[in-house]
């Protein structure tokens, strides 16, 4: 083949020694993302989004979500309603779903290889992860049959090439209440062997590692190792043990930072698509204004009209009618006529007089008639027309009051979270890692100590007064747990 270069080695026929030294360390993520679908299709473009980019995107599923409901849970609410009283029928899953508290219309995650500091787009690694990134999504949906995907994008408009995989969980042949086929992600999940542990080790967090993995095993066979944090070693000796531990502890703060900057990338984001949807809000508030003065000139202009026509038809209302009676009465008309001349006859005047001028006269108001009738419907359309507009203002207001609580709730959890790594790289600045980790060590053992005293000073004597005491205690640590989730609910990984 003309143009090949005949000292290029393919990566496959490489020996494994030479494949190790080639291979480059990058970081895995997978954290659970906002689920912005108009972000997503690019609907509109957010601050972090490269406009000349958007066509490099990759879509790879794009369906409607009520329709992929539709297809989920038609049949099994049609199962379930058979033989239920009206009130308690299902109308719409969907809706049912939407409105409720106990599970999301959806989920969405967020895979990526690297960071923009080594895996940026448009550079030669950056295109590779956009080739592993692609290979691995393409078995995802084989992988997992119980998470229904209807939205899934590569994007390599932004700083990295990453995926965001949006898809529905859900069970079928459920034998507890309600319908036998239901969204549930921890159902859906311990279907494909993720049984869960502690608060830490949730279904969620074994599944997403479990496709870190994949994706890692994919990555490796283009020649890319997946660089983790901390590592576990035994057999050491003593000195050697706590330096480990020591240079562990190190590696899990580094960690502890990349989450945090990763986060903070995460909320720079959403922030950008909030600060996106407030314009695109204001935008359609402005047009919302302007189709609502228009409507309102109009409806004016169309009463005026109408004024107008009405005025004329009442000056003219008497004359017809008494036109009208004198005809019916007298086969005449009185005075206010015009005037026969001396030797006229009556035929010739009622022919050629009194006739033309009632049947011109009938046949305007009749006119002026159809017109106030015409403009009395085009003014009632503009007034159907201006009151929903007005609905759609007020609506739009809502809806822009409350993307800008969001946007102000991100922005100072962003600044919080740019605290926090301020003040640790800070910290490493002024005192150095080692100083760091001691100093940390020192705090938390400290703390368990005083909470330790303040266990014991706390515990009652008696046992039986014991008990009470820990089931308050360890109802106020759910409660913390639960407030925790919703505090930071979408950044968990």
């Amino acid at each position: 083949m003309s143009g090949v270069n005949k000292n290029y080695v393919p990566y496959l026929a490489l020996k494994r020694g030479e494949v190790r030294k080639f291979m480059m360390k990058r970081t895995i993520s997978g954290m659970i993302g906002a689920g912005s679908l108009d972000h997503n299709r690019r609907d509109f473009v957010a601050e972090n989004v490269d406009p000349d980019r958007v066509q490099l995107n990759i879509c790879y599923q794009n369906e409607n979500l009520k329709e992929v409901y539709k297809e989920l849970f038609d049949d099994a609410v049609e199962r379930y309603n058979v033989g239920k009283r009206k009130d308690r029928k299902i109308a719409n899953y969907y809706e049912k779903i939407r409105q409720g508290k106990q599970e999301k219309l959806f989920h969405e995650v967020i895979f990526q290889i690297g960071n923009r500091e080594d895996m940026a787009v448009g550079t030669s690694e950056g295109n590779l992860a956009v080739k592993v990134l692609d290979e691995y999504v393409k078995d995802f949906q084989k992988r997992n049959p119980t998470l229904r995907v209807f939205s899934c994008y590569l994007h390599q408009d932004e700083a990295t090439p990453h995926l965001h995989i949006d898809f529905v969980p859900y069970v079928t042949n459920w034998k507890g209440k309600g319908i036998d086929t239901r969204v549930s992600l921890k159902q859906a999940l311990k279907s494909l062997g993720f049984q869960g542990g502690n608060k830490h080790d949730t279904e969620l967090n074994q599944w997403i590692n479990n496709e870190k993995e994949v994706l890692a095993e994919i990555a490796k066979q283009h020649g890319i190792e997946w660089e983790q944090k901390g590592t576990h070693e035994e057999h050491l000796d003593v000195y050697n043990f706590k330096k480990k531990e020591r240079k562990k502890e190190v590696q899990e703060l580094e960690q502890e930072k990349e989450n945090l900057t990763s986060e903070n990338e995460g909320l720079t984001s959403q922030i950008a698509e909030a600060r996106a949807d407030i314009k695109l809000l204001e935008e359609e508030k402005i047009q919302f204004q302007k189709d609502k003065e228009i409507a309102e000139k109009r409806a004016e202009k169309a009463e005026t009209e109408l004024k107008k026509l009405e005025d004329r038809r009442e000056f003219l209302q008497p004359v017809m009618d008494n036109v009208s009676k004198e005809i019916k009465e007298y086969g005449m008309i009185k005075t206010f006529l015009p005037e026969a001349t001396a030797l006229e006859r009556a035929v010739t005047y009622r022919d050629k007089k009194i006739k033309p001028l009632f049947i011109e006269m009938k046949n305007k108001i009749g006119a002026m008639a159809a017109q106030v009738k015409e403009l009395t419907r085009e003014r009632d359309s503009w007034k159907s027309k201006f009151q929903k507009k007005r609905q759609e203002h007020e609506n739009t207001k809502k809806e822009l009051a409350e993307v800008q609580k969001d946007y102000q709730k991100l922005s100072g959890e962003k600044e919080i979270l740019q605290g926090l790594a301020d003040r640790y790289n800070r910290l490493l600045r002024m005192l150095g890692k080692d100083m760091v980790e001691r100093l940390v060590q020192d705090d938390i053992r400290m703390q368990e100590e005083l909470e330790a005293k303040k266990h014991k000073e706390q515990m009652p004597k008696k046992i039986s007064d014991r008990i009470p005491c820990a089931k308050e205690r360890s109802e106020e640590h759910n409660a913390q747990i639960k407030k925790n989730k919703a505090k930071y609910r979408g950044m968990e990984l």
